[in-house]
């Protein structure tokens, strides 16, 4: 799928451990199963509660058209009628403000952490520098999410 800079599944493995911090705001610690990232990420539990245990889908994606066709930096509702948008329960527009490697790297060890930013609500995404590749500084990104039925 075009646009498409990471997917997987992940479990919710810790809910707001530092004291939750705002009413409608929950910081979720997951783990993805194909690829063992680790995952913070700020979500607005009022509009999309998830809770202990909890799997879903997880799409980082540049643009919301399954073709590829970039995405406009401005808000139109056109565009996301019939979009990738369309298979998911929530999405969120962020940008990456961050990029940096773990100190404790040995050669057997290439870890990244990717930083991103969605209007406040804060993304930390950890793991082999292989699954981070295609993210850079001052990108645009799409975060879709799906919860999972098991």
């Amino acid at each position: 799928m075009s646009g498409i800079l990471f997917e997987d599944i992940f479990n919710v493995k810790d809910m707001d451990p530092e004291g939750k911090k705002f009413d409608r705001v929950s910081r979720l610690h997951c783990e993805s199963e194909s690829f063992k990232m680790d995952l913070i990420l700020d979500i607005n539990s009022w509009l999309y509660p998830l809770e202990l245990g909890d799997k879903f889908r997880l799409v980082l994606a540049t643009t919301l058209h399954e073709d590829g066709t970039a995405a406009s930096m401005e808000y139109n509702a056109a565009e996301i009628e019939g979009s990738r948008a369309d298979s998911f329960e929530y999405v969120m527009f962020g940008k990456v403000y961050r990029i940096e490697g773990d100190d404790s790297q040995t050669e057997s060890s290439n870890r990244l952490s990717a930083y991103v930013s969605f209007g406040g609500l804060l993304m930390r995404l950890q793991g082999d520098a292989n699954n981070l590749h295609g993210f850079e500084i001052d990108q645009h990104m799409f975060l879709l999410m799906k919860k999972l039925a098991f």
